[in-house]
């Protein structure tokens, strides 16, 4: 009787143990948060994990070939009305908190079209990283963030997608691995 008992325990703890860490990525990786497609842009968003242990919100944004999309760094209503900034942004509810401004992965350019201010990424993908802090404890939390991105070729311009609100589940601080 009590050696069924103890291999019980010992079961459940081993369970608990292996499910414990396969719940915990290892450091330097990230882990899937929201995925979508809007308006013809496809938006990949995760949370990471740096070798020196910081943690980043990055959000990829991929337009369709020969579409360009717009600096983070223009006006939330773009130039004279035209263009969107791309940005990924935390809530004002939000329980995670962002440590600086978001970063790119590549530089924003004058355009060859007027106005000269409404400065555009290259063709292609663009992935902005956030640097956050993430709550304490040990458990999976609801959170949302907004998305705003607009994609145009030199020929058109898809409708934009303003504070679009993703909601996910994001882990706390000890899930992830404490830095």
């Amino acid at each position: 009787m009590k050696l069924r008992l103890f291999l019980r325990v010992l079961l459940w703890v081993v369970w608990l143990s292996a499910t414990l860490v396969a719940c915990t990525p290892p450091a330097n990786e990230s882990i899937p948060l929201a995925s979508f497609t809007e308006n013809y842009v496809t938006v990949s968003v995760s949370l990471e994990r740096d070798p020196g242990e910081k943690y980043f919100l990055s959000a990829t944004f991929l337009p369709p070939d020969g579409y360009h999309l717009y600096s983070k760094d223009i006006s939330p209503n773009g130039v004279d009305g035209l263009g969107r900034p791309t940005r990924i942004e935390l809530t004002e509810d939000s329980l995670i908190t962002p440590l600086s401004t978001l970063t790119e992965s590549v530089k924003a350019q004058e355009p060859d079209f007027e106005p000269k201010e409404l400065f555009v990424y290259p063709a292609g993908a663009v992935t902005l990283r956030l640097p956050v802090e993430l709550p304490p404890g040990n458990h999976w939390i609801d959170e949302k963030f907004k998305v705003t991105y607009m994609a145009c070729s030199a020929y058109q311009c898809k409708p934009p997608v303003e504070g679009k609100i993703v909601q996910v589940r994001f882990p706390c601080a000890s899930v992830f691995g404490h830095p």
